[in-house]
């Protein structure tokens, strides 16, 4: 037989349901504790990654990822957060490139893996589509985890929460072409071109835009 929880029915009793209604509503209108944080990361990330000359990235995301790591230990168990310790540490993995790369890149498997533990969404796809890239990029084993199979099961996974993505689509245009599937890269840039810009990412999805064009035009 279904019981209702116990703390949930003394709730009720003495609130009443309509008034349990009402400020279970307001608690989730009101912004979490950790929104302006990830707000500020997530500004910042775009900025240096978009804006800031290549030879100065890699520095300024390594302070960046000092940063991610304080507030993932103040949040551990919100999904947002460490998304995007995980996108910071992929990024500063890719500025670094190389061997020395190769610490980011597994730190950035670990807390994105554990971000869609928690939410298996991965934050609207962005955890699984960093994922992808990082099996894509980093070498085979024994030197890392890299695999063709399972980053295109991570990409798939993302295009399935948001086929519109901007990011999904060229990521996976990458990889394809990396694979020799050409057509279907082709198609995926295609989309990529086409897709819907996030408000809460313009110059990062607009700079992967122009890489799917010139992407594109390679074939």
């Amino acid at each position: 037989m279904h019981r209702r929880p116990l703390f949930a029915t003394a709730i009720v009793t003495v609130l009443g349901p309509g008034l349990l209604v009402a400020s279970l509503a307001q608690a989730q209108a009101e912004p979490q504790a950790w929104d302006q944080e990830v707000g500020e990361l997530r500004h910042r990330w775009e900025r240096i990654t978009t804006e800031m000359p290549e030879d100065r990235r890699e520095s300024a995301l390594e302070s960046l990822a000092d940063e991610s790591s304080a507030l993932a230990e103040a949040y551990p168990r919100q999904s947002p957060v460490l998304v995007w310790r995980g996108i910071v540490l992929a990024s500063h993995a890719r500025a670094a490139g190389g061997l020395s790369a190769l610490g980011s890149a597994k730190q950035a498997r670990k807390v994105l893996e554990r971000a869609v533990e928690l939410d298996p969404e991965g934050h609207n796809g962005s955890a699984w589509v960093t994922l992808g890239a990082l099996y894509d990029r980093a070498p085979g084993w024994p030197v890392a985890f890299g695999d063709a199979e399972t980053a295109e099961r991570m990409f798939r996974r993302a295009l399935s929460i948001r086929p519109e993505g901007i990011d999904v689509h060229y990521y996976y245009a990458a990889f394809l072409e990396e694979e020799g599937r050409r057509d279907e890269a082709r198609e995926h840039a295609r989309r990529a071109i086409d897709g819907t810009a996030r408000a809460t990412r313009p110059l990062s999805d607009e700079a992967l835009r122009d890489d799917a064009r010139a992407l594109l035009a390679r074939f």
